[in-house]
């Protein structure tokens, strides 16, 4: 579904103007690699957090608490 949204606008921005769209296709790849270190870090940082909830509610769940 993304895929086809993205598509689209793609296609209105061409239908507008062909340049940018144009611009657009050639610069994705290297907007995409240069974001990839941020997802990454932001994953990375996702899974300290669970682990540290995770670490904080072990008595809890030991105990038998829900």
């Amino acid at each position: 579904m993304k895929f086809f949204i993205a598509f689209l606008v793609w296609c209105l921005l061409a239908v507008i103007c062909l340049p940018v769209a144009l611009l657009a296709l050639v610069l994705f790849p290297f907007v995409w690699l240069i974001t990839l270190p941020v997802r990454l870090l932001l994953v990375v940082i996702g899974a300290a957090f669970a682990l540290v909830k995770a670490i904080l509610f072990l008595p809890a769940r030991l105990l038998g608490c829900r």
